[in-house]
């Protein structure tokens, strides 16, 4: 048996998340991947990328100063810096950033590897992976096939497929479309609370959004739905009435339909103050979950499947796996 530790950061629009990991190879075929520390920093990467094009220099330092507290984590949990042991993956925001050369310049020099600059699709194959490895057997009732729904703050990523084990699954279609909750806010969501027009002019965006995606996967065939991010597990945080953010309990929560569209239209009609006061509301999401909930919403609602599961396990995840499935170094 042999270990060794792995660190996977996601960097999206809206926030950069951390998972380093312990990797126990008890013989050639059977390897197990264990949590040892997950982290999560708002940082608004994508802060007016939409709108100028290019990565505010706030933006950018608020980032580099979370990674840099991120590689301290890495250096006392015993990760090798290198591309065999830790593995960035930068999604939306790094796609349409005109100096993205900058981020890469200063994420490189702060933990030894360059951000990759991964496609939507391969995007949503990952968070495939890492939402549904422990999904591969029905007897607790979510049956295939999977769809799932990673709602950034940029983009939302749809694959549907089946699972397997050990970081592994059998994907049949993957779409990424440019709807995210930070992406939507700026875009139409610009009053605090919206106005109706806003609101149906963010649906109408979204809904030709879904129609893009379905073009290429056939999403109402799922037969379970998973949803991950911080959108949906909040939302699903607020439908168990938590009187704070509980990573354990949130996990595989299963949200109908109704309530789903509830919640939406609850965070859409209240005042900042109030959606701050709700205790599973990241402080950093305060400003962006009304939109993310109404995306969740039209997604849930396109489906047809009746609801949705919340997975804490997501692309992080399936990152980790990647670099679990690697060879290690000598």
């Amino acid at each position: 048996m042999s270990t060794r530790s792995v660190a996977a950061i996601d960097c999206g629009t809206n926030s950069i998340r951390l998972l380093i990991s312990s990797v126990i190879s008890l013989d050639e075929d059977e390897v197990q991947l264990l949590d040892v520390e997950r982290r999560m920093e708002i940082v608004r990467l994508g802060q007016g990328v939409d709108k100028t094009g290019a990565f505010a220099p706030e933006a950018l330092e608020r980032t580099f100063s979370a990674l840099r507290g991120y590689a301290e984590l890495m250096r006392q949990h015993g990760v090798e810096f290198g591309p065999e042991s830790v593995r960035m993956v930068a999604t939306s925001a790094t796609r349409d950033a005109a100096n993205r050369q900058e981020f890469v310049d200063g994420v490189r020099s702060i933990i030894g590897v360059e951000p990759e600059v991964i496609s939507g699709d391969e995007e949503a194959e990952l968070s495939f992976i890492g939402a549904t490895a422990e999904l591969e057997g029905e007897d607790d009732g979510f049956k295939p096939p999977f769809l799932v729904v990673d709602i950034g703050g940029g983009s939302t990523e749809f694959v549907l497929g089946y699972a397997g084990d050990e970081g592994t699954g059998v994907v049949r279609a993957a779409r990424s479309v440019n709807i995210g909750c930070v992406r939507m806010t700026e875009r139409h969501l610009t009053q605090d609370p919206p106005t109706a027009e806003q609101i149906a002019a963010a649906t109408a965006d979204i809904d030709a959004a879904l129609d893009e995606a379905a073009g290429a996967v056939p999403i109402d065939e799922a037969a379970t739905v998973v949803c991950v991010a911080g959108t949906a597990t909040t939302v699903a945080g607020i439908a168990e009435d938590l009187p704070e953010y509980d990573s354990d309990r949130i996990h595989h929560t299963q949200v109908s339909a109704e309530r789903t569209h509830a919640i939406a239209e609850e965070l859409l009609a209240m005042s900042h103050d109030r959606r701050a006061a709700i205790g599973v509301m990241h402080p950093g999401r305060v400003d962006v979950i009304g939109a993310g909930a109404l995306i969740l919403d039209r997604v849930v609602s396109r489906t047809g499947v009746g609801g949705f599961i919340a997975s804490e396990h997501d692309i992080l995840d399936g990152i980790a796996w990647s670099l679990c499935l690697s060879e290690a170094p000598e």
